[in-house]
């Protein structure tokens, strides 16, 4: 039996994450709505699939104040855990960019000139290379 540093040396074979995409959507549409009710503007959805393993779908939006912000993270947290989703929240204390983790559905709500700055939607809405350029 190999031990956990040999298993990376040797290529250990990555775990794939498993969604029900039909769950992941109806969650999406839901958390779309939510950001609907509480004001969000200029919300973006991005696909993650095959860009990266940590998640779906991405959603960006945007509060008009660190309260809007604030507001609108403690909205769609309650209202995720209504439906029995576990959140990850990140960001809640200062409010000028937080995180929830939904697992399958990552939310970025931010203020406008935090997200300006980070710039998350050309960042990841960018087609992925498909061929590492020789050197």
């Amino acid at each position: 039996m190999r031990t956990a540093l040999e298993g990376a040396r040797k290529g250990a074979p990555a775990v794939e994450r498993v969604s029900d995409g039909t769950r992941t959507k109806a969650l999406l549409d839901h958390i779309s709505a939510w950001l609907d009710e509480a004001k969000a503007e200029e919300v973006v959805t991005i696909d993650l699939k095959g860009k990266s393993s940590m998640a779906d779908f991405m959603v960006v939006a945007s509060g008009r104040s660190d309260r809007h912000v604030g507001a609108i993270a403690d909205q769609v947290q309650r209202k995720l855990k209504q439906l029995g989703v576990h959140t990850r929240i990140e960001g809640l204390a200062a409010c000028d960019w937080v995180l929830l983790d939904a697992g399958d559905i990552i939310v970025h709500v931010f203020r406008p000139e935090v997200r300006e700055f980070y710039k998350l939607e050309r960042m990841w809405s960018a087609d992925r290379p498909t061929e590492a350029p020789a050197h």
